[in-house]
């Protein structure tokens, strides 16, 4: 997946423009956004403060950490029973 240039700071800090009182379309032409892109950041970063996408941030990747040990441990357990049932 490709990373955004926009850090989660700076796309809070564009969600704010807008919440503040500045259209949505300028804004998005301001810093070369398209309004979709806008709407998506707007359904995850909504009412986040930036300390809070800090935190997102970083269970997203103790999320993505144990979901690898959950897989490797299953394939471990797997590989295992297969060992188990085989005759020799």
């Amino acid at each position: 997946m490709r990373s955004s240039r926009f850090k989660k700071e700076q796309i809070i800090a564009i969600l704010r423009e807008q919440e503040a009182g500045a259209a949505t379309g300028d804004g998005c032409r301001r810093h070369g956004i398209s309004t979709a892109t806008f709407y998506k950041w707007k359904a995850k970063y909504g009412g986040l403060d930036v300390s809070d996408a800090r935190r997102l941030k970083t269970l997203e990747a103790e999320n993505a950490k144990l979901n690898k040990l959950v897989a490797e441990a299953m394939l471990d357990n797997v590989m295992l029973k297969d060992l188990t049932t085989k005759k020799f």
